[in-house]
Parts: C-alpha cells; structure tokens; sequence
C-alpha cells in the first residue's frame, strides 16, 4: 500500500499531462493479484482528495473494477390463448344488444355475435316479475310486423323495420 499512496502523492502534484503515466501505474497495482485491497484503500483515499485528484482515482478504480454481469432475463412464456368460446352457453346480458324498449314493459334483445336469436323481456302480471324468453322466427317477423312505424326502436340498432308507404292522393282531389 506504501507504493499506491506514494502514486497518489504523485498524482496530487503531477501536473495534467503528467497524469496519465501515474495512472496506468495505480492500474496495474489494481489489476493485480491484491487489486481487491487496492481498490478498497483508493476509495478510503480518494475521499480526502481535491476534486480533480478524485476524478483521477475514480477513473482508476472505473478501469479495474469487476465487471457486473447482468443476470439473464427470463425467458416470456407465451400466454395461453383463450379456450374457443362454446356455442352451447348460456347467454349473459353481455352477449346481448337491445333494439327495442317500449316503457309500457316490452323490451326486445338480439344476440352480439354467431347466429341471431332475438329474446323479449316481459313482466309477468302474476308475479310482477321480468320474464325473458327467446322468441322463434314466425313470432320475430310478427313482432316486426306488429311494431313498425314504433317510435321505441333503439336507434343505431340496426333492426328497424321501414314503415308501409303512406297512401297516397289521387292528384286533383
């Protein structure tokens, strides 16, 4: 340790051009077999050091300090994908867009997705309860019949049947 604070001491004084050569020397003392003490003693050295002589001893130890290996990055699993959705569950409120909501009770709903099914939403007067039920194609196409020209038809639904052309007048009457 003799030799590496007589260096310092020599870097202390050096002037800049000078420098370069003590450093090499602190290297070579720090890279060697006792290096891991070497670096120890500079940084207790370095600390009551002029601010330029630090910078110097900080390159030194820089130069010489063990290399840290970063640890591997884990590999990604690839996320699973979803199970397909089976056809044969049971529909939510969520797999459900409603077209028609008449205040009177009547609510109508078709399916998001996969083959349209239309359902309606009536409360019982038994029980005062909403009663959904699916409806078959000849009841939708009544339905349809029955509610054209409703103004209750969700707008943007899509599903609005068009009204019958309004009778017409005969010019001149």
């Amino acid at each position: 340790m003799e030799e590496v604070d007589r260096l310092v001491a020599q870097l202390r004084t050096a002037s800049y051009t000078a420098r370069e050569p003590i450093k090499q020397a602190l290297i070579v003392h720090a890279g060697g077999p006792d290096g891991v003490r070497v670096r120890e003693h500079l940084e207790s050295v370095k600390r009551g050091e002029l601010l330029e002589v630090q910078w110097e001893i900080e390159e030194v130890i820089e130069a010489t300090a063990p290399k840290v290996v970063a640890p591997p990055k884990p590999k990604e699993e690839p996320k699973p994908e979803p199970p397909p959705e089976d056809p044969n569950r049971p529909l939510t409120s969520k797999d459900l867009v409603m077209i028609y909501d008449d205040p009177r009770g009547l609510v109508l709903h078709k399916t998001k997705q996969g083959p349209e099914r239309w359902f309606a939403t009536q409360f019982d007067p038994r029980s005062g309860q909403p009663q959904t039920f699916e409806l078959q194609a000849a009841e939708i196409a009544q339905l349809k019949q029955q509610l054209v020209g409703s103004p209750h038809w969700v707008l943007g639904s899509g599903v609005i049947p068009a009204a019958a052309p309004l009778p017409t007048r005969p010019p001149g009457r």
